[in-house]
């Protein structure tokens, strides 16, 4: 996609990804808006064996092979020892098939799992995901120079019981002295990070072959060396030095029966006692290498072949090479040799510098590994613009491509890392973040399955949903049994960069799986949702809003988003036109601009649009097919038919204002909708003098189908008045009154306060004042009553409307008037209304509520002929004429209920 930025990172060697330059050699011109490299700047050229075996397996050595095993195997036994093995890389193996399956289901870019888990499961938990992995790169880093110092102290590190150094043993040993060493060896790993990656990449292949010569010479040395004594010093506190009698036995049955159970003792780095958890962490940093082989994908010549293959093999191989090398611990080294002595290999070996060069190349390259990987994971996390402005220096890059930026923002941190003074201290932290990082790609190969897209066809098809489910469990509890405090923070971090990411809302296009697994889900509730079940006590409006023109429409929109009380709430549109006669629909390419306005205004609305020759018929189809199941609009909103001029509300609201051009001009981020382009697609509003799209027979013809069709009808005119409905406005409508007059008023015979029209006006006026922006309103319901007349009914009727009233827990104050005045300008013989009459119910409403904010008014049923159509419209405009926001409801259905 030519909008992703992340095609600019290729992958690298161990788990880190680097520019083209880095592995072809060249130097591509590559923009954060670019698409793919064409195939000549990025040949995929790499097989599986330099592309997936070599990395993986020298990132799942790195320093635990030569300066842990023993530590391991002295704490743990060799039967606990095993036991951890087997859980680890049954853990990795599960999280394996989840990266082979997403992998294979796609090229996979730079960035490694943040690449997977944001294209997978959408920017919100990539990108928090994609963090906690780059924290996590960042910790393996500082470990790793620890480890490197570790071993260098071993070799020339001053002896605490001479006084005068002798030989090479020069370097002076203490805290602060690590610290010191650490930050020289990582400032060494930033030159030749800035430098460039590839120095690291090329000579990776011959980085591994010095390690397996190491490791061969271990075992060779199992044999070949005969039995022998050892002393061991440690500073000890107060300044005495501790001293351990132990011994290398060779191969010994004796040996290997001692070193069976655990044994778990005071670790002499941290000064702390060792459990199955701790040396769990320590021996779990040996397992956080396998995605080395899939951030490769870009350059290896069948991906989906290599991967799985490759990274199956790599972690197979090291697998045999840890549980050997445990055996052979086991066998030959006395428990205290093991607990006391990290480095015992170069003792026990037939020329110890082949085992201190392996631990130096093998420390040295995890650690610039980890830098480099971290610093592009930073890279592609800036340049998706995630978390905004303190990211932005990261996506600077020099001009062969080396995001030198991001590796300062990587060493930085790495160097903090480094002030905890001890490998063992750090392991836990590194082990958590990667375990939770394994979780998040379970995570999103799981939703991926239970999503049951189409499109996710992986090539490697040995997993299954089951597979996901079990690696996200296992991970989430070795998390908790390594250290809970460390989970718990990592959890709660992880959640507050989901919030932030969330309300920070940024789009992209690469695909939200949470809409995949929505759509899945809301699928099955709305089979479950059944008609048939439906009852009135949970009645809700579901409206259909039908607007022609959104310019000025807004405050209509924004009003009646306010009444659907958590009902569907979809806005209409009638696009005129015969698809016989057009080349394409036209209908499609509007539905971005329309969501764009959704957007704009804040409401919760859906949008749905129709091509008919006719307004009439299109509303008649939308009515008929928008919606599915139990979610289908059971009320149509339309707005007023008269010749007022309409008012612009894109010149009003400063969201749509010229000022406000450019903030989201980058498509990227709203769909390909700016600002300019929204306001060129709606049209002007309508001239006063210009032709209208329906007359005042279609008009009234849509409210009579609306009605046959078993839907409510309203009305509003002049919402253009009403202010304070925004999605930013603080109004509370403290200051504000809702008047409901529920009798018909062009039927000053009728007394019924309690049909179903009535009552349906009363319980949209109560579902307006639970409204957020209603919700402390006043409520006043007015009752016409005829005070002069002989019968004196109205008072019993009075009593009987309070009463249905406290049995529908509507709240509101009574207001009795009387309109004997009004009355008597009704023709008794023929029944019609007369000017006089609808002047004077125009003036009675208007005297009683001038000040109300908004109005509901009882709208007659419209006329069985279309002949009276214009008179009907006449007369609904006479009585409304200047009163403000009004509703002209006509309810069919029925809404109350009294009992629970």
């Amino acid at each position: 996609m030519s909008n992703e930025h992340t095609p600019l990172i290729t992958s690298g060697m161990c788990g880190l990804t680097v520019n083209a330059v880095t592995c072809g050699g060249s130097s591509p011109d590559v923009t954060p808006d670019s698409g793919p490299e064409p195939p000549n700047k990025s040949p995929r050229q790499l097989n599986t064996f330099f592309g997936v075996m070599v990395p993986t397996v020298l990132s799942m050595f790195s320093i635990v092979l030569f300066l842990r095993t023993g530590f391991v195997v002295g704490h743990a036994g060799l039967l606990q020892g095993l036991l951890m093995v087997f859980v680890a890389y049954f853990i990795i193996s599960l999280t394996i098939l989840s990266i082979c399956a997403i992998s294979t289901n796609g090229a996979v870019q730079g960035g490694g799992a943040y690449y997977m888990i944001s294209r997978s499961l959408g920017p919100e938990f990539g990108g928090s995901i994609g963090l906690m992995f780059f924290f996590a790169k960042v910790f393996a880093c500082g470990e790793y120079v620890l480890g490197l110092v570790e071993a260098m102290l071993d070799v020339f590190g001053s002896d605490p019981e001479l006084s005068v150094s002798q030989g090479v043993r020069v370097l002076p040993q203490g805290y602060w002295y690590t610290v010191l060493y650490s930050s020289v060896v990582l400032l060494l790993c930033l030159l030749v990070c800035l430098v460039g990656a590839h120095i690291y990449s090329r000579t990776a292949f011959v980085i591994l072959l010095v390690v397996t010569v190491s490791l061969l010479s271990v075992f060779i040395s199992s044999v070949a060396v005969k039995p022998f004594n050892i002393v061991l010093t440690h500073p000890g506190p107060d300044n005495q030095t501790l001293r351990f009698n132990t011994s290398y036995t060779g191969f010994s049955a004796a040996t290997l029966r001692s070193n069976l159970g655990p044994g778990y003792a005071l670790d002499y780095t941290t000064n702390t006692v060792m459990s199955f958890a701790t040396v769990f962490a320590v021996m779990f940093t040996s397992c956080t290498g396998i995605m080395a082989g899939a951030n490769m994908s870009g350059e290896l010549k069948n991906p989906s072949v290599s991967i799985p293959k490759g990274t199956i093999t790599a972690v197979l191989y090291t697998f045999i090479v840890y549980v050997l090398l445990f055996l052979v611990v086991s066998a030959t080294c006395d428990r205290t040799l093991l607990i006391q002595d990290y480095s015992f290999f170069k003792r026990i070996n037939i020329w110890p510098p082949f085992v201190t060069i392996g631990i130096f190349c093998a420390s040295l390259s995890a650690a610039m590994c980890a830098m480099i990987g971290a610093s592009r994971i930073l890279h592609a996390l800036a340049l998706d613009h995630l978390f905004g402005l303190p990211l932005a220096p990261a996506t600077v890059t020099s001009s062969s491509g080396n995001p030198w930026v991001a590796v300062l923002y990587t060493w930085g941190l790495a160097q903090c890392v480094v002030f905890a003074g001890q490998l063992n201290a750090v392991a836990g932290l590194v082990t958590v973040f990667y375990l939770l990082a394994y979780a998040a790609v379970d995570l999103a190969c799981l939703a991926l399955e239970w999503a049951s897209a189409p499109n996710f066809r992986p090539t490697f098809q040995l997993f299954s949903w089951h597979t996901c489910l079990l690696g996200i469990v296992s991970c989430l509890v070795m998390m908790f049994v390594i250290n809970p405090v460390y989970s718990s923070a990592s959890i709660v971090l992880l959640l507050l960069l989901l919030l932030f990411l969330h309300y920070r809302s940024p789009t992209s296009s690469w695909g939200y799986i949470s809409q995949a697994l929505i759509f899945h889900q809301v699928r099955k509730y709305l089979l479950m949702l059944d008609v048939r079940k439906e009852h009135v006590k949970f009645w809700r409006p579901q409206v259909l809003l039908m607007v022609a023109n959104p310019r000025s429409s807004c405050q209509l929109i924004l009003f009646v988003n306010q009444l659907k009380k958590g009902g569907l709430y979809v806005l209409g549109h009638v696009q005129l036109g015969d698809l016989d006669a057009l080349p394409s629909d036209p209908v499609q390419q509007q539905y971005n601009f329309w969501l764009s306005l959704v957007d704009k205004l804040g409401v919760k609305a859906f949008v749905d649009l129709t091509l008919s020759p006719s307004v009439r018929q299109g509303t008649q189809h939308l009515l008929r097919i928008t919606g599915l199941g139990g979610m289908k609009p059971n009320t149509l909103v339309l707005g007023f038919y008269d010749s007022s001029t309409p008012e612009d509300f894109f010149l009003q609201d400063s969201a749509f204002c010229d000022s406000s051009v450019g903030q989201n001009s980058d498509g990227e981020y709203n769909f390909g909708v700016d600002l300019p382009s929204l306001q060129a697609h709606f049209p002007p509003v309508r001239h006063v003098e210009s032709p209208r799209w329906l007359s005042p027979e279609e008009y009234v013809g849509i409210i009579s189908d609306a009605v046959k069709m078993n839907k409510n009808v309203c009305l509003g005119r002049y919402f253009f008045q009403l202010e304070g409905e925004g999605k930013d406005s603080k109004v509370d409508g403290s200051e504000r009154t809702i008047d409901v007059w529920p009798l018909n008023l062009l039927q000053p015979a009728s007394r019924d306060y309690e049909d179903v029209c009535s009552l349906f006006l009363l319980q949209m006026a109560c579902v307006l004042n639970m409204s957020s922006k209603w919700r402390h309103a006043r409520m006043r319901i007015f009752l016409n009553v005829e005070t002069e007349s002989s019968d004196q009914g109205w008072v019993v009727n009075e009593e009987t409307f309070r009463e249905l009233l406290r049995q529908l827990r509507i709240r509101a104050s009574i207001k009795i008037v009387p309109w004997d005045s009004v009355v008597q300008y009704t023709t008794q013989q023929t029944g019609a209304l007369s000017e006089s009459f609808l002047t004077a119910v125009n003036s009675m409403i208007m005297e009683h509520s001038s000040q109300a904010a908004v109005r509901f008014l009882y709208l007659p049923r419209p006329p069985p002929h279309h002949s009276q159509a214009q008179q009907y419209v006449a007369q609904l405009e006479a009585v409304t004429n200047g009163l403000g926001p009004t509703l002209l409801i006509h309810g069919v259905t029925p809404v109350t209920y009294t009992g629970l």
